[in-house]
């Protein structure tokens, strides 16, 4: 007989939340499209001078959502990111090295 309470107690906030958000009558948005790094067809930047402009069209024809810079002799973290294009340069800031993370 206790055992029977226990289930209608327990299953009575998770019915209140299932009718709330029904009377919502909103849904979620959906999830933003995904955007991925395609380090191919950018690589023909490498070699060029790293500057402002030539972040921006390296993000762009790269597809990425986020570009890091990467200067000589910097610690960077090992976090992978799907959406993120890495562009790494000398001291003379040439573009040695683009890759995708």
């Amino acid at each position: 007989m206790n055992s029977r309470w226990i289930a209608i107690a327990a299953a009575l906030p998770l019915a209140a939340c299932a009718a709330g958000e029904a009377t919502t009558g909103s849904t979620p948005p959906p999830p933003p499209a995904e955007m991925t790094c395609n380090a191919d067809a950018v690589q023909s930047y490498v070699g060029q001078t790293a500057a402002a402009e030539v972040g921006g069209a390296i993000l762009k024809a790269a597809g990425a959502r986020t570009l890091r810079w990467a200067p000589p002799r910097s610690a960077m973290t090992m976090d992978y990111r799907q959406d993120r294009v890495n562009v790494m340069y000398d001291d003379a800031y040439k573009i040695t090295q683009i890759s995708c993370g």
